[in-house]
């Protein structure tokens, strides 16, 4: 793979990075520091030991590969939940709850609850992963204030660290499989509980999986090559969006396009980015909010608020079941939560604060990092008045035919008009394809134009 050959590139820019407390460079760790890696912290820098109490296992490695196996199937589906948590007894477990889960409790009452769990550390990535995240450890480093960064080799660049924007950047530089091709349900529900489902079919290949390979010239600030095709209903049918997913969005945005079925054609789509509606979403999510958090760093400011342990959805292999139907799922107000899981775990908690003078919709951010898998877990949105508005969770397990984790299905709750937006993935075919072989050819405007032909 192209992408091992990538020693020590120098990137000008990131996704997702922004101005820190302060500017200048930020140092990288020691080598006594990054020696802990593999040892009182795993490979990628999560804590290895249990916590205090036990309710937290040991890191043993995570779940095993098995390029053979089925990754949805329900490998603890003996188990039941050690408790409850509903509004009758909230009170008990709000210290390790979140904003945005509290709010939910408070708005449905009646109906809100979240089953918990015992704790399995089942996240995991290939070896090649683990070693970039121990030598970036060493040689990676922010520059300019968060929007830039030097010596990094393709991802987690900052497995011990220091500051809230090298978290996030953990997340979004996360191995992802390195080439997915993913068929999925996009559900906006109304109050009323009403919904339609609107099928849509994604490709997400890094530059370095590309079956043609990297090319220094054509993917230098490329973070990763995407496609969206919508499949129904039929209003929307073969309309298609294209994206390159630059590292440095702030010198270079984000290049989009999108070809509309109807009119035949292709157009460039700057306001793809941001706090633009996500497509297809009925303005329920914004376009930062794919994969709970994406886009251009420069209109927010980070800060690290330290470790939590807190009960986050984890192993969701119920909500990814394929014998459960989209209805059964969907409810008024929120999901069936009778189909989640929610364990104890420890996270990073970052809070994004919009800069002076900068716009977007949400005035504050917080997100909660899963420190086995740098995934973002629960991101909670507020409003410039300071209101919670929004909650957002990621349901994910560890698709070990893959060897990496990553979400079933992510949930973004309106708490001022009670609608909210779903992803799923149950009554679709083949919904996650890994190692998808695509050409740099797949992704220009003349691909999404034959691609969008009903």
């Amino acid at each position: 793979q192209q992408g091992k050959h990538m020693k020590l590139q120098t990137f000008t820019g990131s996704l997702l990075l922004l101005a820190m407390v302060s500017g200048g460079a930020f140092a990288k760790v020691s080598t006594q520091e990054a020696a802990k890696l593999g040892g009182s912290l795993t490979s990628i820098g999560a804590e290895s030991a249990a916590n205090k109490s036990g309710t937290i296992p040991s890191y043993k490695g995570g779940l095993k590969a098995d390029e053979n196996a089925n990754p949805l199937a329900n490998i603890f589906a003996n188990e039941k939940p050690l408790f409850t948590i509903t509004a009758a007894n909230l009170a008990k477990y709000k210290g390790k709850l979140t904003d945005g889960q509290i709010a939910l409790f408070e708005k449905y009452p009646d109906t809100y609850k979240m089953p918990v769990y015992k704790t399995h550390r089942t996240a995991a990535y290939p070896q090649d992963v683990y070693n970039k995240a121990k030598s970036n450890a060493t040689t990676a480093e922010l520059v300019d204030g968060g929007n830039g960064m030097i010596n990094f080799n393709e991802t987690i660049p900052f497995a011990i660290p220091q500051s809230g924007i090298e978290v996030i950047w953990n997340h979004v530089s996360r191995y992802r499989g390195g080439s997915i091709q993913r068929n999925a349900a996009q559900i906006p529900v109304q109050r009323n509980g009403e919904f339609m489902a609107i099928k849509v079919r994604s490709q997400l290949t890094a530059p370095q999986y590309l079956k043609d390979g990297y090319s220094a010239q054509a993917d230098d600030n490329v973070l990763f090559y995407y496609t969206q095709a919508i499949k129904s209903p039929a209003r929307l049918t073969g309309n298609v969006l294209l994206v390159h997913e630059t590292i440095d969005q702030v010198n270079q945005p984000r290049m989009a396009w999108t070809y509309n079925a109807g009119q035949r054609r292709v157009r460039r789509a700057p306001q793809v980015a941001y706090d633009a509606p996500g497509a297809a979403t009925e303005g329920l999510r914004t376009s930062d909010q794919l994969d709970m958090f994406n886009g251009a760093p420069d209109r927010y400011n980070w800060k690290l608020m330290g470790k939590k342990e807190i009960y986050i959805p984890y192993n969701s292999y119920k909500l990814a079941d394929p014998e459960v139907k989209y209805k059964d799922i969907v409810g008024t107000g929120h999901i069936n939560q009778d189909h989640t899981r929610y364990e104890l775990h420890r996270v990073w908690k970052v809070e994004a604060t919009l800069k002076e003078g900068a716009r977007h919709v949400y005035g504050k951010r917080t997100f909660y990092v899963d420190e086995d898998s740098w995934q973002i877990a629960i991101a909670d949105h507020y409003d410039n008045r300071g209101q919670l508005w929004r909650a957002s969770e990621g349901h994910a397990l560890q698709f070990v035919n893959a060897n990496t984790p990553w979400y079933v299905s992510t949930t973004n709750y309106d708490l001022f008009s009670g609608r909210y937006i779903v992803e799923l993935n149950n009554e679709e075919r083949d919904p996650f394809k890994f190692g998808v072989k695509v050409k740099r050819k797949n992704f220009t405007a003349a691909a999404i134009r034959r691609q969008g032909k009903r």
